[in-house]
């Protein structure tokens, strides 16, 4: 074991003389090394930043600046217009080691290379910022790019041209613009029209115009300053007032889940798929550790922000009484894992904590550390089976558990092996998977990843990777760090790279031979009290409660995808949308206030906006397909004045000119001056009973979703947001089918998941259907 190594490796003697120490020339080697590595991690991170800091401009265009200042001067051509003499002759003749004309000249001519490659360093930096701002290609219709927008893409591409580092955008991209009240009220007033009578409409434009002109105007200049200094005005207020002051369970509630590739299987051994798994993640990290990751680009062109992706590894959300805080490690060497009751410590290199070493462990080792685990026979310590309930619970039991039970000792240092974790891994003893015969099958799987057994996940890390019995896997995500984008990302690497690039034996383990003299896993020790143990066993009964009170339905839809969604000249996110719109309608008699996430990583340190799904425009569509009077070509006609509708607000979100975003902020504001506003308190306090994301997908590019159309994840979901209302996250995968995850509370009598997925089946069909898309069409 781990201990044993450090207990040889210094040893000391008390004698008469005093104390004698020996260190063993082997811990002396290992210190070395360590240093080493801890030296070549400064250097990476110190490159890195140089890179990074005066990208678009390199070494190269550095020399290339300084060759050519130099040749003019041999050409007897002073480009400099006499500064390079005038650097020579005030240079401090004291500091240069050679007096020789020709070197202080060479000094001169290089100071000033420098100073015009700066200069033109910044320079090209604030005309990509400059060009970053313009959105209006977002605005022209497929096929229709105007002259100065292809001008404006050509100008991008130049610019950002060459090997851009990970977060090399950061600086140039522009900062989230605070819209005007007015435009917001207004957009905000036209977004709630279709769900109020004409009462309820005329009270609402009283109080949103009282706000306009009495209590916005003081709020608006606050949060106009606050733009000025902050790199993003929305970001921090968001993360801490919408997650990490939420008191609720983070299980259900906040947590989302993503599935793995379902209709395709390479091993039936857990151990080697999840050997594989954790080596590509670290893999991953290596990567965005040097920065070694390409950013994501809009259109192949548009940087977006990548900010989100630094606390993806290493980072735990802390519990507190009255707030969270999201802790992040610099450096973290294992990840932690549960099986059977047991918590486990798994080193990912060779060596262990003290003896470290630099080898990222190789897949075939990974799988034999977890089949140890698998093997190990010990029971569960009293109180440690369920321990991960505290996680699951309300945050201020946690916090008050955390401080009473687990703030020194042997239970601090577990928890700390846990929350100092890159990740948490669980060897899960259920079996799930997708059986396209057995509907059933996916809804399963999706309800053992969203909250399992209520102890068997650890909610407060960044990511639990969950290994099911028969392979295969899937992910819980705590959400306050990062949006769903961003995890998909190191997904869609870890699966590409499990299949494409480390693959199985003919037998289905890891390729290549196991090290058998690996360090075994380390079993986690806790001294548990009966005190502690009924604050598990409180929390475990409120996780228990909310878990069973959650329908999810989850379903292929088989019918069509995105190839044939194009034939009606429509986005593929808004025929879905407006299908959701018209499947509530016929689920519950009326429309309700809808959330579609939308982000706004085009802007610095951005990450989601509200698009207001429900409109003037979808509600006449809807109302016109239930009373079933109209013509055809009048239901084509209104489904794209909505679709267009649609596909408007969604551009407004993303280039920030949405509604929610700044209001909150309005909001937050006037609780800062303790100024009371009716408008604002109403529409904060409105629920929303439909609550949509779409998965994103492909982002990586790492193979061909044509040459290989079963490599396809089913997304993932999340609870719903309204104990009346529905949450619902679907994935366009691809060309041919939709996968759909739809949640709800079996305590609502008015919400029935599998009722409304067969309305939303229904509803896309009868859309389809007015355009005469079908499958056999294709």
């Amino acid at each position: 074991m781990a201990e044993a190594h450090q207990a040889v490796a210094f040893q000391f003697t008390v004698t008469p003389d005093g104390f004698d120490f020996r260190l063993s020339r082997e811990a002396l080697k290992h210190l070395y090394l360590t240093e080493i590595n801890a030296w070549k991690k400064r250097l990476i991170r110190i490159k890195n930043g140089i890179l990074r800091g005066v990208y678009p401009g390199s070494p190269t265009s550095w020399l290339a600046v300084v060759m050519a200042t130099v040749g003019s001067s041999y050409c007897n051509v002073d480009i400099s217009n006499g500064l390079v003499y005038y650097i020579q002759k005030h240079l401090p003749e004291r500091y240069i080691p050679y007096q020789t004309p020709q070197t202080r000249a060479v000094v001169s001519m290089a100071i000033f290379s420098t100073g015009v490659w700066i200069v033109g360093i910044f320079f090209f930096r604030q005309t990509l910022k400059l060009l970053l701002s313009y959105h209006g290609w977002m605005f022209e219709m497929h096929g229709q790019t105007s002259r100065s927008t292809k001008v404006w893409a050509a100008c991008v591409r130049l610019l950002s041209s060459g090997r851009p580092m990970l977060y090399s955008f950061q600086t140039s991209l522009p900062k989230l613009p605070v819209p005007s009240v007015q435009a917001t009220i207004q957009r905000y007033l036209e977004s709630v029209r279709p769900l109020l009578d004409d009462k309820k409409y005329q009270r609402m434009e009283i109080l949103a115009k009282e706000f306009q002109d009495k209590t916005a105007p003081r709020l608006q200049k606050y949060l106009v300053l606050k733009s000025w200094w902050a790199t993003n005005y929305v970001s921090d207020w968001w993360e801490e007032y919408i997650y990490l002051r939420g008191r609720n369970p983070l299980m259900v509630n906040s947590n989302y889940y993503a599935m793995d590739f379902v209709l395709i299987k390479n091993t039936d051994v857990q151990a080697a798929r999840l050997g594989n798994i954790v080596h590509a993640m670290i893999t991953y990290r290596r990567k965005l550790d040097r920065e070694d990751i390409k950013p994501v680009m809009a259109l192949g062109i548009v940087p977006m922000c990548s900010n989100q992706m630094e606390r993806m590894f290493n980072t735990t959300r802390i519990p507190g009484k009255e707030t969270d805080v999201l802790q992040h490690f610099n450096e973290s060497r294992h990840v932690a894992v549960y099986h059977k009751g047991r918590f486990f410590k798994v080193w990912l290199y060779e060596g262990s904590n003290l003896l470290k070493g630099s080898n990222l462990l190789k897949p075939r080792d990974l799988e034999l550390q977890f089949q140890r685990i698998l093997d190990d026979p010990s029971p569960p310590q009293p109180g440690e089976e369920r321990l991960a309930a505290l996680t699951a619970g309300g945050r201020a039991e946690w916090a008050q558990a955390r401080q009473t039970f687990f703030s020194s000792g042997k239970n601090r240092a577990a928890l700390d092996a846990i929350e100092r974790a890159a990740f948490f891994v669980v060897l899960d003893e259920e079996s799930h998977s997708y059986d396209p015969d057995n509907e059933a099958s996916l809804s399963l799987y999706g309800k053992a990843l969203l909250h399992g057994n209520c102890y068997n996940r650890w909610f407060d890390k960044s990511f639990t990777l969950v290994a099911f019995k028969n392979a295969q896997l899937g992910l819980n995500t705590e959400h306050s760090w990062a949006d769903a984008p961003v995890m998909g990302h190191l997904w869609e690497f870890a699966l590409g790279t499990d299949i494409f690039h480390l693959g199985y034996t003919e037998t289905g383990h890891c390729v290549g031979k196991p090290n058998l003299t690996l360090t075994p896993p380390q079993r986690l020790q806790w001294d548990i009290p009966e005190r502690c143990q009924a604050a598990i066993e409180s929390s475990y009964q409120v996780a228990k409660a909310l878990a069973d009170d959650v329908e999810l339905y989850c379903f292929q839809f088989f019918p069509f995808g995105k190839g044939l969604i194009k034939k009606c000249r429509t986005s593929p996110d808004a025929f879905v949308q407006i299908a959701l719109q018209l499947a509530h309608f016929r689920d519950k008699g009326k429309l309700c206030l809808t959330y579609e996430a939308s982000m706004t990583r085009l802007f610095r340190e951005g990450r989601t906006e509200t698009v207001r799904s429900c409109t003037n425009e979808s509600t006449a569509f809807v109302k016109a397909m239930v009373q079933g009077s109209h013509t055809k070509a009048d239901l084509q006609n209104l489904f794209r004045k909505a679709s267009e509708k649609h596909q408007n607000l969604y551009r407004l979100a993303m280039t920030g000119a949405g509604i929610d975003r700044h209001l909150f902020c309005l909001y937050v504001v006037s609780k800062y001056l303790g100024v009371s506003s009716p408008f604002l308190a109403e529409v904060l306090s409105e629920p929303w009973r439909l609550s949509t994301s779409q998965t994103a997908q492909f982002q990586i590019g790492m193979f061909d979703p044509k040459k290989y159309p079963n490599h396809l994840g089913a997304g993932g979901g999340f609870g719903p947001v309204a104990d009346d209302g529905y949450g619902v996250s679907y994935m366009i995968a691809g060309e041919n089918t939709i996968f759909f995850h739809i949640s709800s509370k079996f305590s609502s009598s008015e919400t029935n998941a599998q009722r409304f997925g067969n309305h939303i089946r229904q509803a896309l069909l009868d859309i389809a259907d007015l355009f005469k898309v079908s499958k056999a069409d294709s």
